[in-house]
């Protein structure tokens, strides 16, 4: 078969293309492939009064399935329990939720499928609609990106493994964001090594980038996520309470849901004026105050690849974050004092600490927070060069590299 001489790559998301890593993702992965010579059409999840679609793509060349209106009554169903906006948890849909569900992603599939007529299908997530596309349309080229909170939506939802197996299992290829990812990946969906490729996730260089920084007085530290429990919030602002000196300010970034929210920011709102609390915020208001900031702190208990230390480090920052899997093999190499990986507590429910275990993960974190305090003190200007080869590797336009040649072995 010859070469497709224009490909059309279909981009697909359940969820929002604007929130979470998985959105900025799907970004820039379109970004890239337009610039390498690809057409692009996205379909994703949004809520009803979704106005504007990512920059990043044209609008005739977007579909969305909007939640909370017609058959689609409940909210925008997010991959993590715990969403940046209002969402609805997969364990909580009935069968009829679900059915209505798939039918709305079809109906948008089909309209997308028949008008844009895609050469490959490029998902995300390892989940329902990734499994409903390729049932749907088994003859066209389809690879997807796993993120991790897909494959805790599969563990926490067994009522729904096998739907999600009847599709996946058969997807030509499932990129991975590392090598334990993968080898999770294998474990629980049963795939054969050869079909799960390590690819990784990307930072943008046009954004995280050094600049001069301010006197450590006070020392800036930065969190940007959910608020949720799952990312150690709670646990990492009552190791802050600890800490009266040297001075500090801490920068809250990031949006949540529930009860889990309001507690963050009640732990937040006790710290008085060292909080300063933002919301969600764009990728570049982010970077504006990661490239002034000291310290990035993610104190997490689950993550794929941790593309937010990335991030952080791109943006001169010193990295305080637990030793989950990923974060252990992006630094496996690096030696450096500007990183300290605090043990993640024993776990129980994929991310829920163990009371016992609680208050020595806050002792070591505070321990943490206080050995990278003392450095910037010292010395606010860190030296990168240590780190620079690392992050060139994780660049977007590294990453896309590696998704091309996947792309490449499907379109000849």
């Amino acid at each position: 078969m010859a070469t497709v001489n224009k490909p059309k790559i279909l981009h697909l998301l359940s969820q929002r293309p604007d929130s979470t890593g998985s959105g900025i993702y799907i970004q820039a992965m379109i970004r890239e492939a337009a610039a390498a010579g690809y057409e692009n059409y996205l379909v994703a999840g949004v809520a009803a009064d979704f106005c504007e679609g990512p920059d990043c793509i044209e609008a005739d060349k977007t579909g969305f399935v909007r939640f909370q209106q017609d058959e689609l009554s409940f909210l925008l169903p997010g991959m993590s329990d715990v969403m940046p906006y209002e969402s609805t948890r997969f364990c909580d849909l009935s069968f009829g939720d679900i059915k209505n569900y798939e039918a709305a992603f079809t109906h948008q599939l089909q309209k997308a499928v028949d008008h844009f007529q895609p050469n490959l299908i490029h998902s995300h997530h390892l989940w329902l609609v990734s499994s409903l596309t390729r049932r749907l349309y088994p003859d066209i080229p389809m690879v997807t990106t796993c993120h991790g909170s897909d494959l805790r939506q599969f563990q926490n939802c067994p009522h729904l493994q096998k739907r999600v197996l009847a599709g996946c299992r058969l997807i030509n290829r499932v990129m991975a964001l590392s090598k334990a990812q993968k080898e999770e990946i294998i474990r629980l969906y049963g795939l054969k090594p050869d079909k799960v490729v390590i690819v990784g996730a990307g930072y943008n260089d046009a954004l995280f980038y050094p600049e001069t920084k301010p006197a450590a007085d006070p020392v800036q530290l930065v969190y940007a996520g959910k608020l949720s429990f799952a990312k150690g919030v709670p646990w990492f602002l009552r190791a802050l309470q600890t800490i009266s000196e040297p001075s500090w300010k801490l920068h809250l970034i990031g949006g949540g849901s529930g009860s889990e929210k309001e507690a963050c920011l009640k732990l937040a709102n006790g710290l008085n004026r060292k909080v300063q609390i933002h919301g969600a915020l764009s990728q570049a208001d982010l970077a504006a105050i990661v490239r002034q900031a000291h310290i990035l702190v993610l104190p997490s208990f689950y993550e794929g690849l941790p593309l937010v230390l990335l991030e952080g480090l791109a943006g001169g920052c010193c990295i305080v974050a637990t030793d989950l899997p990923g974060a252990r093999e992006l630094f496996d190499h690096t030696d450096t004092d500007l990183i300290s990986l605090v043990k993640t507590p024993r776990l129980h429910r994929l991310d829920q600490p163990y009371e016992e275990d609680e208050a020595a993960f806050e002792k070591e974190l505070q321990q943490a927070l206080e050995k990278q305090i003392k450095v910037v003190v010292d010395h606010p200007q860190i030296d990168l060069s240590m780190v620079q080869p690392l992050l060139n590797a994780y660049t977007w336009k590294g990453v896309f590299q590696k998704v091309n040649e996947i792309y490449q072995a499907f379109l000849s």
